[in-house]
C-alpha cells in the first residue's frame, strides 16, 4: 500500500467518525420564527459570469481557487443548539412504527435499461438522488450511492434499482453536495479514476485526493461541455457538510444537463423551497423534465429550509415551468419522520391538484425507466 492510498483511506476514516447525518443541522444561532427571517427572494444572487445557455464554458478540469466559505449563500439560516435540543427532546426524527409497516409497498420495479443513442433522453431511478441519465449519447450519473448501508442512517429500505454491474460504461457522473447520502465514497470507488465528474465549487479536492484527476469545479451558474453535452451547475437551498469543521466549505447546487437537441433535464440534488426555481426556469426555459425530491420532510419545521416536501416539489415544478417531472429522493433510506409512502401519495394528490397532466408526472419505482418521446 502507497503512503498516499494510505492517507486516503486515513481521511475516509476521520470524515466517517466526524460524520453529521444527512438531515442534521450543524450549531449556530438558533432558528429565528419564520417572520422574522429575511425573504429569500430578497436575497441577492451571489456574483458568477454564467447566464444561463449563453454563459461561456469553463475549461474542463482545471485547477481553481475558491473562497474558503459558501456561508454567505444559505438562503436560511441554519438552526443550532437550541433547535437540536428541541429535536432531541422530541425523538421525531424516524416515522413512527406504523409508518414503517408500507415497507413492503413501496414501488420496485427493476428493468432492462433502455437502449440509447445519441438521439435518447432517458431515465432510470436507481433510488434516492441516484439516476442514470442517457442523453446525447453518454450515460451519466448523478449523486451515485450503491451503498447498502450510509454511516450513521438505517440500512436501504429498497434495494439499489440497477445492480452496479448491468450499468452501461460510464461517460460522466455529476454530484449535487458532499452530504454522505449523496456523495458515497465507496460507490465511488468503483469507478476508473479517470471518469470525468462535475461537482460544485470547493468539493474538487476530495475527489483529487481518491486519484481521480478529471474533476471540473463550477460555481453557480457555470457550465462546461463533455462530448456535446452541457453541464450547467445551478442554486439550490441547502448548505454542505461532511465533518465537524467542514460547514459550507464546498457549494451545493443542482445540474441542468442540455444536448444537441437543446433538450434539457433540471437535477435539483437536495433542495429546499425557494426563489431559485423561478429563476432556474428563466434561465433555462421549457426543461423537458425536472427531477426533484419529495421525501425527507419531517418534522417539518426542522427540514422545510433544505427539503422540499410534496406540495413544494410540484410548486417547483410549475415555477421551473418544465414540462415533466419525476420524483426523488424518497423510498431508499429513512431519514426523516414521516411515513415512507406518505410522498408518493401526497405528491399525486397535489399534482391533481394543481391540474397537471398525469401522463407528465413520471413517478417511477426504484428501478424503473422512461424515454422522453420524439417531439
Amino acid at each position: 500500500m502507497t503512503e498516499q492510498t494510505e492517507q486516503t483511506e486515513q481521511t475516509e476514516k476521520t470524515e466517517n467518525s466526524a460524520q453529521v447525518h444527512p438531515t442534521d443541522r450543524p450549531d449556530r444561532a438558533d432558528r429565528p420564527d419564520r417572520a422574522d427571517r429575511p425573504d429569500r427572494a430578497d436575497r441577492s444572487e451571489p456574483p458568477g459570469p454564467g447566464t444561463g445557455p449563453g454563459a461561456a464554458l469553463q475549461p474542463l478540469g482545471e485547477l481553481r481557487r475558491w473562497p474558503r466559505s459558501f456561508a454567505d449563500r444559505l438562503t436560511a439560516p441554519l438552526p443550532g443548539v437550541r433547535a437540536m435540543a428541541r429535536l432531541a427532546r422530541e425523538g421525531a426524527i424516524r416515522p413512527r412504527p406504523e409508518g414503517l409497516r408500507a415497507i413492503p409497498d413501496l414501488p420496485f420495479a427493476p428493468g432492462p435499461l433502455p437502449a440509447a443513442d445519441t438521439d435518447t433522453l432517458a431515465v432510470t431511478w436507481a433510488g434516492h438522488a441516484s439516476w442514470i441519465v442517457r442523453i446525447g449519447g453518454l450515460t451519466v450519473l448523478t449523486d451515485p450511492v450503491w451503498s447498502r448501508r450510509i454511516f450513521g442512517i438505517p440500512p436501504r429500505i429498497t434495494p439499489v434499482g440497477v445492480r452496479w454491474e448491468d450499468l452501461p460504461p460510464v461517460d460522466a457522473v455529476v454530484i449535487s453536495h458532499n452530504h454522505y447520502d449523496h456523495l458515497d465514497a465507496p460507490t465511488l470507488k468503483r469507478l476508473p479514476r479517470d471518469t470525468p465528474l462535475f461537482v460544485p465549487a470547493g468539493l474538487g479536492r476530495w475527489f483529487r485526493r481518491r486519484r481521480f484527476h478529471h474533476v471540473t469545479e463550477l460555481d453557480w451558474w457555470e457550465a462546461a461541455e463533455y462530448k456535446g453535452v452541457r453541464f450547467d451547475f445551478v442554486p439550490a437551498h441547502h448548505w454542505s457538510k461532511r465533518g465537524l469543521t467542514d460547514t459550507c466549505r464546498s457549494l451545493w447546487g443542482g445540474w441542468v444537463l442540455g444536448d444537441r437537441r437543446q433538450r434539457r433535464l433540471y437535477f435539483a440534488g437536495d433542495t429546499g423551497y425557494g426563489h431559485w426555481f423561478k429563476e432556474i426556469g428563466r434561465r433555462y426555459p421549457d426543461i423537458d423534465l425536472a427531477l426533484l425530491p419529495i421525501g425527507a420532510y419531517a418534522p417539518r419545521w426542522w427540514l422545510q429550509d433544505v427539503h422540499t416536501d410534496p406540495e413544494e416539489a410540484v410548486q417547483a415544478f410549475a415555477d421551473l415551468g418544465a414540462l415533466r417531472m419525476a420524483p426523488m429522493h424518497w423510498a431508499a433510506f429513512v431519514l426523516s419522520a414521516e411515513p415512507v409512502l406518505e410522498p408518493l401519495t401526497r405528491v399525486r394528490a397535489a399534482w391533481a391538484r394543481a391540474g397537471h397532466p398525469r401522463k407528465d408526472l413520471w413517478d417511477l419505482p426504484v428501478g424503473g425507466s422512461r424515454v422522453l418521446a420524439e417531439s
